[in-house]
């Protein structure tokens, strides 16, 4: 008998303990309360999908953003696209969000006609397609424009002008545009589908960057550099050449009417010594852009090796060290 309640104790104990050890482990995978909030809520590091818990399994190769951490088996919550609206961005103008603020992206491995996506598995963790059931055109967009397409899982999702979008897992705020030219393949969407863009931009104007102060930006947004080892006088020469033209490229010639808020003074183009093209100047200074500078607002060309710096309106070297 003894032996007999020692040996039914001990098999009550280890139940128990089985059952402590299974329920804690059922509690760490739990998805969080937090997981439930709106696209608009902090996610935590490594998270796949906006209020999911859901990381992206092994590829940080793949191109899409992902952090290249394990997948988890459970199933992702998809917030509602709700009203979409407008966007105003100092860099890429009128930009398409979902109701709860956050921006909406588009691929361009997609097509529009006819609309198909090409984003599954590690792509669509870091990438969520916006559900199409229950979104509605707010002012300034043509509900005309919205459709949806049959993904392969068969959910629905979104369409803007033909192209399905998506929400991108590392924008956590209203208004950040943290997937803006991810790969070279993601773009942030206009209201009409096309990508966002500030294509009324003259072919030079200046732009108030939050550190640097004014300075010359292209047509495309895109910051204007300077390069020490040119020089302006008494003629316009470029001394990047070869490679070097390949990292900076120049910035071609500009018709003076094209320009807004840049001093008139040596504002011209001179032809290239190397390759006979025509290349624009500030100041009769040449100027160039950053091949480092995937986006407009980018300042990654800033002080480069000590030779690269940003323009102000009046040609000049900004943020370069006095001699």
């Amino acid at each position: 008998m003894k032996t007999s309640w020692r040996s039914a104790s001990l098999v009550a104990t280890a139940a128990g303990v089985l059952a402590l050890t299974t329920g804690c482990g059922q509690d760490n995978v739990t998805t969080p309360s937090s997981a439930a909030q709106n696209v608009g809520a902090t996610a935590p590091a490594g998270v796949g999908s906006v209020g999911s818990v859901t990381s992206p399994s092994t590829g940080a190769g793949n191109g899409y953003g992902a952090d290249g951490s394990q997948a988890s088996s459970s199933p992702a919550v998809v917030a509602p696209a709700g009203k979409l609206t407008v966007a105003s961005n100092p860099d890429l103008g009128k930009v398409l969000t979902d109701g709860s603020g956050l921006t909406l992206y588009r691929f361009d491995a997609d097509t529009a006609k006819p609309p198909k996506s090409n984003c599954d598995g590690d792509c669509a963790t870091t990438w969520p397609p916006v559900p199409a059931d229950d979104a509605t055109a707010g002012e300034g967009i043509d509900k005309a424009l919205l459709g949806e397409v049959t993904r392969t899982d068969g959910t629905k999702q979104l369409t803007v002008g033909g192209w399905p979008v998506y929400r991108y897992a590392k924008d956590v705020n209203a208004g950040d545009v943290n997937g803006q030219g991810v790969g070279g393949k993601w773009f942030a969407t206009a209201p009409d589908g096309k990508k966002a863009t500030l294509a009324d931009l003259p072919g030079l104007s200046v732009r108030k960057d939050a550190k640097l102060g004014d300075i010359v930006v292209d047509k495309n947004g895109r910051t204007v550099y300077r390069f020490i080892k040119d020089k302006a006088w008494p003629k316009s020469v470029s001394n990047c050449t070869g490679d070097c033209l390949t990292k900076w490229p120049a910035v071609a010639e500009v018709a003076a009417n094209d320009t807004k808020g840049v001093e008139k003074k040596g504002l011209m183009g001179f032809t290239r010594s190397d390759n006979g093209q025509k290349q624009m100047t500030v100041d009769c200074w040449p100027i160039y852009t950053f091949s480092g500078d995937s986006k407009a607002g980018d300042t990654n060309g800033q002080g480069v090796g000590g030779t690269w710096y940003a323009v102000s309106p009046e040609g000049k070297l900004v943020g370069a060290p006095s001699k």
